[in-house]
């Protein structure tokens, strides 16, 4: 498990490398573009999630 630690300088390389190959202005635009995927992965899986979730307190409200 040793070998998938990352550590300090691991990471210190990798940011040196992302900007030496993309350049200081790519940057704010990669991260944005990798957040957006990530807002929506997340909302996927919440929605696959939610169709249940809903039901259940729909159901309750009827039982009472």
């Amino acid at each position: 498990m040793q070998l998938l630690t990352i550590g300090t300088t691991e990471i210190i390389l990798i940011v040196a490398l992302v900007l030496l190959l993309f350049g200081g202005r790519k940057i704010p635009e990669l991260m944005k573009g990798l957040g957006k995927g990530v807002k929506s992965f997340k909302d996927g899986v919440n929605g696959v999630e939610d169709p249940d979730e809903k039901k259940e307190p729909a159901k309750d409200a009827k039982e009472e």
